[in-house]
């Protein structure tokens, strides 16, 4: 129960990664809001787990701006904050990427951090106290070949971790990431471009433990850095990758 009494908000709580991190915050005891642009898949997430749904566009002021009127509405208060969704585009040279996929993946990957820092940061700086957590990427530490803009996009988001860390710290937000490598979640084709035994033989041969990422994995290591446990631990960006940035 290492999260007891606490409450958090997992952004892309429904599947992948943030399913195994509301999971395991929900065990450890915490209050979870399910935050997805999937609300149906948000309200089934909640009806599994005991949490509480709520559909969102984090790429949306307003739409961020009433996620998180409604978890101090229902919760009382934010003690964590997981921003994890993401999405990507698909394996392309960088040239042929449109315009639009690069302002979808920017605006969900890197302009989310933005909005839920605008719209909660706030909240927990009156209390002076918090902990928010960024799901990156090893892609932003040791990039693939055509995922370049993905790429480029969690690259950011660790640089803004850093920079909130060293920002919030005096008072009293935490603020770390991790990387995970490619992992047994709804964008694993996409990173994949197909799904063949092949394909997924070449990426976990990058992986020298020699396997994906889970969703269990991520939630072991969100909950020990978003519990007070990791109380002197802000500004990290912890590879949860097998081994594959070494």
């Amino acid at each position: 129960m290492r999260l007891s009494g606490k409450t958090a908000i997992v952004t892309g709580g429904a599947s992948g990664f943030g399913a195994g991190i509301v999971k395991k915050f929900i065990a450890e005891g915490a209050t979870v809001m399910i935050a997805d642009i999937n609300g149906d898949a948000a309200q089934a997430m909640a009806d599994e787990t005991g949490g509480i749904a709520c559909t969102v566009d984090v790429a949306n002021s307003d739409s961020v701006k009433a996620m998180a009127e409604a978890a101090t509405a229902k919760m009382g208060h934010i003690d964590i904050l997981v921003n994890n969704a993401g999405i990507t585009h698909l394996p392309t040279p960088m040239e042929d990427v449109s315009e639009d996929e690069f302002d979808r993946v920017l605006a969900v990957n890197a302009k989310s951090v933005f909005l839920t820092a605008k719209h909660i940061v706030p909240h927990m700086k009156s209390r002076r106290t918090g902990a928010i957590l960024n799901v990156a990427s090893t892609a932003g530490v040791s990039p693939r070949p055509r995922l370049n803009w993905y790429n480029a996009s969690k690259g950011w988001m660790i640089t803004a971790t850093k920079a909130m860390a060293v920002e919030l710290a005096p008072d009293g937000v935490r603020v770390n990431a991790i990387n995970p490598v490619a992992g047994e979640t709804p964008l694993l084709k996409s990173f994949m471009g197909e799904d063949t035994p092949e394909i997924r033989a070449k990426f976990i041969s990058t992986i020298p433990i020699g396997r994906f990422s889970t969703p269990e994995d991520m939630g072991n290591a969100a909950c020990f850095l978003c519990s007070d446990e990791a109380s002197m631990v802000t500004g990290v960006a912890m590879e949860v990758d097998g081994g594959r940035c070494i």
